[in-house]
């Protein structure tokens, strides 16, 4: 390589990693700051996961070795598919369990659904649903 392209690479190395240890410092921020779990939960995966991105992208401009390109790709997916699931999962309980201040939401689209699914879980009305 050229000591152009590799100033090149070193640079974006460099930029990746600041901007991703930014985000990784703004979700941890938002863990301590924000009043309610709901809002934890925003701040803990959607900077938390661009963060690790952007510092997985850094790994690999600085490596520059072909073999860490499905290592770090593999991780990319895992944190793409796990952190949406997971806090999906943690905000749904949280809301069943009644650990939220409802005066914090604007929309609760989960309590029109839960209004129509009756204890057993079968739906009650709505268009297509049997009883």
């Amino acid at each position: 390589m050229s000591p152009v392209t590799e100033t090149v690479l070193d640079a974006a190395t460099a930029v990746c990693l600041v901007v991703g240890a930014l985000m990784s410092l703004a979700a941890a921020v938002g863990l301590v700051r924000f009043p309610d779990l709901l809002t934890r939960m925003h701040a803990g995966t959607k900077p938390q996961v661009f963060g690790l991105l952007l510092m997985l992208t850094a790994v690999a401009l600085g490596s520059r070795n072909a073999w860490m390109i499905p290592l770090i790709v593999l991780g990319w997916v895992f944190q793409l598919l796990t952190v949406p699931v997971s806090a999906h999962m943690v905000g749904r309980s949280t809301y069943r369990t009644k650990h939220l201040n409802r005066d914090t939401l604007t929309q609760d689209d989960l309590q029109e659904v839960l209004n129509r699914v009756g204890p057993d879980g079968q739906h009650t009305d709505g268009p297509g649903r049997t009883r």
